[in-house]
């Protein structure tokens, strides 16, 4: 996300080299996706300079190639898992959790070879899992079985909340594409683990999104009362305003719970003023 387009030169300085560009992301928000991965192992060259680009406590959520959950579907594929695992090692402590999302497809008969899988990943790595399957969410066994499995490693349920997204028709591109691509499930806010992950999709209208997540502010804010550390990503359609959203949602809960220490202070996107 911090080479997305809509930012340059408006949220983030433009133009940057490579090499600058997560640095100066890294001035918005202390976290981000690495969706990046699940399309391509990047080089190793490419981790170690996002290594040197960020503070040792940023978190990355390191997202397993898509050969690994959506072809092989965790039955296969240790080439690409041995491949991955060697291209992010430069990032050490910075790697928050492995981000394993499954299909639509990967149901509750699948759930033995997600935790055959999940005893394979490396322990020091934290572990988040995204599924997609109905059952996991309306069905009480098939959920109570998948979080047995999740326990055995102690990884986390991520929730991708699209709620917001479906409570009214589409009114722009990007949110009439996200609605024939995004997945339509039920709200789930049960953390599992000292470390939640929450993935939030809004509206392109700030307005909606912010309603969107007003439960989340109250139970963000209890998840830390109670000693957790969770990450919290917010998205919309279009992510135009996606970091001016995250420092928004960290304000509010920040207000209710006032030691959360504040987000960095933004580099300018353009040159100082005169005046």
């Amino acid at each position: 996300m911090w080479t997305h387009a809509p930012w340059q030169g408006r949220l983030l300085p433009h133009p940057l080299p490579p090499k600058e560009r997560l640095r100066a992301y890294a001035t918005w928000c202390n976290a981000v996706e690495g969706n990046t991965t699940f399309y391509a192992t990047p080089p190793r060259s490419s981790v170690e300079s996002w290594a040197a680009q960020t503070a040792p406590d940023f978190r990355f959520v390191a997202k397993l190639p898509k050969p690994v959950t959506h072809q092989h579907r965790l039955a296969g594929g240790d080439d690409e898992v041995r491949a991955f695992l060697h291209a992010i090692e430069p990032l050490g402590t910075r790697v928050h959790a492995l981000w394993v999302q499954l299909p639509a497809s990967f149901g509750p008969a699948d759930v033995g070879t997600l935790a055959r899988f999940m005893r394979r990943l490396p322990p020091r790595y934290g572990q988040a899992v995204e599924v997609r399957h109905r059952a996991f969410f309306e069905d009480a066994r098939a959920e109570r079985e998948l979080e047995r499995a999740l326990a055995a490693t102690g990884a986390e349920w991520v929730p991708f909340d699209t709620t917001a997204l479906f409570r009214n028709r589409p009114v722009t591109d990007a949110e009439r594409d996200a609605w024939t691509r995004k997945p339509r499930l039920p709200r789930r806010s049960r953390a599992l683990t000292g470390r939640p992950i929450v993935r939030y999709l809004g509206r392109d209208d700030t307005d909606a999104t912010v309603e969107g997540w007003r439960d989340w502010v109250p139970t963000v804010a209890g998840w830390l009362r109670e000693g957790r550390s969770p990450t919290v990503f917010v998205h919309t359609p279009d992510n135009a305003e996606a970091l001016t959203l995250a420092r928004r949602f960290h304000d509010e809960v920040r207000a209710l719970v006032p030691e959360v220490e504040p987000l960095p202070e933004p580099l300018p996107a353009g040159p100082p003023a005169l005046f």
